[in-house]
């Protein structure tokens, strides 16, 4: 709803009421519509000001509604008779001003901002684009590239961007209600022709159709097959090129073909799967909703190496006190710079303050010993992170939260080598970890609740997507992969080259295939970790003997091309050659493909040409059905938070709706058949055997991806 008020006089205050963001639901229309009649009848009413209840100004459509049949007033006639009127319409935005709220926002004719408030349109982001006159609008008002920029990526922006924009009219760091009142009595009577943006021109960049042309090809690059960038770049092309009405009809047109799109279907999930992995829950019975995290002001993270940077970046920016570890000098100074450096560079992006002085660094790690929490992210090695744990076990104050960075190790066996296990959880960055939205919470055997509940809060105040998981090998992201690098492997083996395999995967949706994606983290990563497990050993063993571990099929092709010392990018070689090392832009190198051809020709493999559709079915099925097994060993608690890691964590396209969806909307019974297929064709590879889960799904009739946990809490369920 909205409610109406009339302050200081001669100002109309709509207030939008609809908790926690104001969403723009059908009442809300409506109340809308009402009181801004109430307002332009009122002769009283000199001037007209628009905020959101409790600090938020509107976080736009109504999502919910989009199932189903839209009811209430129609948006872009309702902005579109806000613009019109003949008093001041002055909206006071405090929060977010997001997708239609920043709509709504542009329909009047001031904007006035609070200095924490953040505004954007991020409708590409949910399959769609902003379809209440803001593909033309903000065009008009900031210009064509900035606004292009803003709509085909959703970013959102600062109140002190969005002034420098041109998107807001003044700034405040006090109560922007009251700002926007007085703003409102000095523009009280003043002429509003200049002020309404659809009449506008819209200035065209120069030699602009290269310029669309240009932006097409980007946002084609980096979508991947995405609809919604592209239909958002045609819908800005038509602000430069035609009358608003007619721009105002083809951005109508462009939604009409998303809005029903499995593209947009599927980015919805996604949003609202985000929602649903916060409301965790354990093997146990604990749960979000029973379980109250403890206070943390201060971290501490152990170990600065790549990960421990990002990390202790990711803790500062939230306004944590840091205390930052590493025992080694050289590497505390090259840590030291450049954790400034990120921070200041962060600080500059999002218009605020460096958090410099929050962070201390010490080459001691009995500095960590009043933190509230202690992230430890050294090597990644069992034997030096037991030690670490004893050491802080010791020494940290009573209810120290102890966490890991591991990305695989055994998170139980880490907990053991403490006189408090229950405090113990993994907390899985991804890299760059100030960056990667990504944050994997596993709980151990002994993991309290109020544990796991501190690490997934203080996860969602760094603006990590936080997903709890149960502890295994690889926990859920990394354990999937092995299934999908091992297929690629095979691949290689059978017939295809790291070009025609990346190809496909990236043709898919992946921003990196496999090899190209290898050679960027390294080779060497996943050969130390073989090492370890007894898989990958010293030389060649020719035949197929040499191809078998533990029974099943291995390929040691990863093995022997890093015995050759071709590590990737920071070698100059691996899957693909490079310029030099360190250089990002791969090309084909011949010496691999010999090397290929000369490594089949050892083990008697006759090489036979491999369609991209065997790719993708070999490497994504077998992702996916590693993905059903994780859901019946109940290490995820539903196909959600697979999605949500899959796709944040590890490029998989958000238009395809992450693995698990993405089974759905092929069709269980085709992906149980697939794997089938290539069970039979290679009985070796036990990992192709469907899991028993899948079968029972699809024994169930296929159900939709929301009513999975029925089947999977309920074994004997046909639902």
């Amino acid at each position: 709803m909205a409610q109406y008020t009339r302050v200081s006089g001669c100002v109309g205050l709509i207030t939008l009421q609809n908790p926690p963001v104001n969403a723009l639901s059908a009442v809300v229309r409506q109340g809308i519509v009402d009181t801004v009649k109430t307002a332009l009848s009122d002769p009283k009413v000199k001037s007209v000001v628009i905020c959101g209840q409790n600090g938020n100004f509107c976080g736009g459509a109504d999502i919910k509604e989009f199932g189903g049949e839209m009811t209430g007033p129609p948006l872009i006639p309702m902005i579109h008779a806000i613009e019109a009127a003949n008093k001041p319409m002055v909206a006071a935005i405090e929060g977010g001003a997001l997708g239609g709220g920043l709509e709504l926002a542009l329909g009047c004719h001031y904007r006035i901002a609070h200095s924490k408030a953040r505004l954007g349109l991020p409708e590409v982001t949910l399959g769609l684009l902003p379809a209440a006159g803001g593909s033309q609008r903000l065009p008009r008002l900031i210009g064509v590239p900035d606004a292009l920029d803003l709509i085909t990526t959703g970013r959102h922006v600062t109140a002190a961007e969005a002034l420098h924009l041109g998107i807001v009219d003044q700034v405040t760091d006090h109560n922007t209600v009251d700002a926007a009142v007085k703003f409102a009595l000095s523009v009280a009577g003043r002429s509003l022709d200049a002020r309404r943006i659809s009449t506008f021109p819209c200035p065209r960049p120069p030699d602009s159709d290269a310029f669309f042309e240009e932006a097409m090809q980007k946002v084609r690059r980096s979508g991947r097959g995405a609809m919604a960038p592209v239909a958002c770049v045609q819908a800005v092309r038509a602000a430069a090129t035609l009358p608003y009405e007619q721009g105002v009809e083809r951005e109508k047109e462009l939604m009409a073909t998303l809005f029903t799109s499995g593209q947009a279907r599927a980015l919805q999930y996604i949003f609202f799967a985000q929602r649903a992995v916060a409301r965790w829950s354990m093997p146990s019975g604990a749960s979000w909703d029973a379980s109250k995290p403890r206070p943390v002001n201060k971290a501490a993270v152990i170990g600065l190496g790549t990960m421990g940077r990002g990390i202790a970046v990711a803790l500062a920016q939230t306004g944590l006190s840091v205390v930052a570890v590493e025992t080694q000098e050289k590497q505390l100074m090259e840590a030291k710079e450049a954790v400034t450096s990120m921070l200041e560079r962060g600080a500059k992006r999002r218009g605020a303050a460096s958090a410099l002085d929050t962070i201390r660094y010490s080459q001691d790690i009995q500095a960590a010993a009043d933190a509230d929490l202690v992230i430890e992210a050294v090597f990644e090695d069992m034997a030096l992170k037991l030690e670490v744990f004893r050491q802080l076990s010791a020494f940290c104050k009573p209810g120290t939260l102890l966490c890991t960075n591991t990305s695989a190790l055994d998170v139980d066996e880490l907990a053991r080598g403490t006189t408090n296990p229950e405090l113990v959880v993994g907390m899985h960055f991804f890299a760059p970890a100030h960056v990667m939205k990504l944050l994997e919470v596993v709980y151990g055997k002994r993991s309290s609740p109020q544990a796991v509940a501190t690490a997934m809060q203080l996860g969602k105040k760094m603006g990590k997507a936080s997903v709890a998981v149960g502890n295994c090998r690889g926990f859920v992201g990394n354990r999937m992969l092995r299934l999908y690098v091992e297929q690629a492997f095979f691949l290689l083996e059978e017939g295809a080259t790291p070009e025609s395999v990346d190809q496909a995967l990236e043709e898919f949706g992946f921003p990196m295939g496999v090899f190209r994606m290898s050679d960027l983290s390294g080779l060497d990563v996943g050969w130390r970790t073989r090492k370890a497990a007894g898989q990958a050993q010293p030389g060649e063993a020719i035949g197929q003997s040499g191809r078998i571990r533990n029974g099943s099929r291995y390929s040691p092709i990863g093995d022997l091309v890093c015995e050759q010392g071709r590590f990737g990018q920071k070698t100059g070689r691996g899957w693909y050659r490079y310029d030099k090392p360190g250089s990002r832009v791969a090309r084909s190198d011949p010496w691999l493909h010999s090397f290929l051809e000369q490594y089949r020709a050892r083990h008697g493999l006759v090489a036979r040409s491999i369609d991209r559709q065997e790719v993708l079915e070999r490497c994504l099925y077998a992702l996916i059905n590693e993905g059903f097994r994780i859901l019946e060993d109940g290490i995820a608690a539903g196909p959600e938070d697979i999605d949500v890691i899959y796709v944040f964590g590890y490029g998989w396209p958000g238009h395809r709706g992450g693995p698990m969806y993405y089974a759905s909307t092929v069709g269980l019974a085709r992906v149980l058949e697939r794997l089938q297929h290539y069970h039979q064709a290679h009985p070796d590879v036990p990992d192709l055997q469907p899991c028993s889960l899948l079968r029972r799904l699809v024994a169930s009739g296929s159900p939709p991806v929301h009513r999975w946990r029925e089947v999977i809490k309920n074994p004997h369920s046909l639902l």
